[in-house]
């Protein structure tokens, strides 16, 4: 029996901006570096068994094929030795200098060699979300312009887009082969537009488009013949596009979904935009992800400031857990919950655009390690729930192993029957009457 995955996860954001002069890395400023002991212990005290958590990509990968795994090795053996379950995140929306950014063709191969190199050193890795929130990162470096390449066009944006989803996809494949019942968890964000009146239909339907694209191109789904033609006027070319619809990885993926007030936006006749608010919530706007995809889904960020009562985020908290409800009685296969992060973080008041030092009461613990409310409130809602929503073995189509059972027998059979499969369905996809891709995206 697979159990629901309560989960939080430790910042490790690290983005350049200010032409890339000043690097926002968020385990500096919330003084994981210097306090890593202690955080894991905060998880385990919460009855945490999972965390999105990745080494720092800045520092630990420091050219072609050349790390530095000190870092690595020191929190991986912990969190090995403590049986937390990490789900591996290699990629959170930054780049090491000497690659320079998502305009470098460069990325997608290079970081598929630096997936691979950290599955080989920590082969009993099991979960991983090798690029996080790819829409978000593509958007605000290349379209927003307010990191990393800091550009605001949409050839830039698409040249963003398609090269962090193929790196994703190279990746998923590169460490498949090192660890062949691998699973995906892709972190992303979801979105909608709200039409602010008749005359703002249009922009918003097309945003209500874009939104999809990095999933679309994840998970190999045809994309509509308007975001077709847009992709190709933006640089995308028809071999570029058709990579993606065949080399999906689905069934090695659970569709993460992120949520907070701000992923609904009001648009305005002109295509500007502005925070709506809570208008839907999750679970309306995850049925709308599950339709398209069809995976297994894992609420894998949300968060809330406390406020001047002190209680705003732990009533968030209820009421996204109210949404996880939700979506799991209209039969959609939720597999697990994540307040994301476990201490409060720094500088997202701005959308780490401002190098201001200010702390943002988002986290289950403060800085100085002492608990919120809302750590309080989840470790309460953990408890209680834990053992009462078991998820099927159905929903997902390989186990889940904590550490302290990757040495067990009947994971290397699990891993073996994997790679047969992987083996069956690359034959059948090589066979030769396999349908063609149509001239368009429909």
């Amino acid at each position: 029996m697979i159990y629901f995955m309560f989960a939080t996860g430790i910042e490790n954001s690290a983005p350049t901006i200010q032409s890339g002069r000043v690097r926002m890395d968020e385990m500096d400023k919330c003084r994981h570096y210097d306090l890593w002991q202690k955080d894991f212990d905060l998880v385990q005290g919460l009855g945490i068994e999972y965390l999105r958590y990745g080494p720092p990509i800045h520092t630990t990968w420091l050219g072609p094929d050349r790390y530095d795994w000190n870092f690595a090795d020191e929190t991986y053996a912990a969190l090995r030795q403590r049986d937390i379950v990490p789900i591996t995140d290699l990629c959170h929306f930054g780049v090491p200098d000497w690659i320079g950014n998502f305009q470098n063709p460069d990325f997608p191969a290079q970081f598929a060699r630096y997936a691979r190199a950290f599955a080989l050193r920590y082969p009993w890795v099991q979960l991983y979300t090798p690029i996080n929130e790819m829409y978000i990162c593509a958007l605000f470096s290349a379209k927003y312009g307010w990191w990393n390449e800091q550009m605001t066009t949409d050839t830039a944006f698409v040249t963003a887009l398609k090269q962090i989803v193929r790196a994703n996809v190279l990746a998923m494949q590169a460490i498949l082969q090192v660890r062949a019942d691998a699973i995906f968890i892709q972190s992303e964000s979801s979105e909608y537009f709200h039409a602010e009146n008749p005359a703002a239909i249009r922009p918003a339907e097309f945003m209500n488009e874009v939104r999809f694209l990095s999933l679309d191109l994840n998970y190999g789904h045809r994309v509509g013949s308007e975001m077709y033609e847009y992709l190709m006027d933006h640089g995308m070319t028809r071999e570029e596009y058709h990579f993606f619809l065949e080399e999906n990885l689905k069934h090695h993926c659970i569709m993460g979904n992120d949520y907070y007030t701000a992923n609904e936006h009001l648009v305005h006749p002109d295509g500007s935009t502005e925070w709506a608010g809570e208008v839907y919530g999750y679970s309306v706007i995850t049925n709308q992800y599950y339709a398209r995809y069809g995976l297994p889904v894992m609420h894998t960020e949300t968060n809330l400031a406390q406020g001047p009562q002190g209680d705003e985020a732990a009533r968030w908290l209820r009421k996204e857990w109210a949404n996880v409800l939700r979506v799991r009685n209209d039969g959609l296969p939720i597999v697990g919950f994540t307040w994301y992060s476990l201490t409060d973080q720094v500088d997202w008041d701005t959308a780490l655009r401002e190098n201001n030092g200010r702390v943002n009461p988002l986290g289950l613990y403060d800085l100085d390690r002492n608990i919120r409310p809302v750590g309080s409130a989840y470790k309460e809602l953990i408890a209680q729930w834990r053992d009462v929503l078991p998820t099927q073995s159905v929903v997902l189509s390989l186990p889940i192993f904590p550490p302290s059972q990757q040495q067990e027998p009947v994971l290397r059979r699990v891993e073996s029957g994997a790679r047969e499969r992987e083996r069956r369905s690359r034959e059948a996809s090589a066979r030769p009457g396999r349908p063609s891709s149509t001239e368009d995206g429909t």
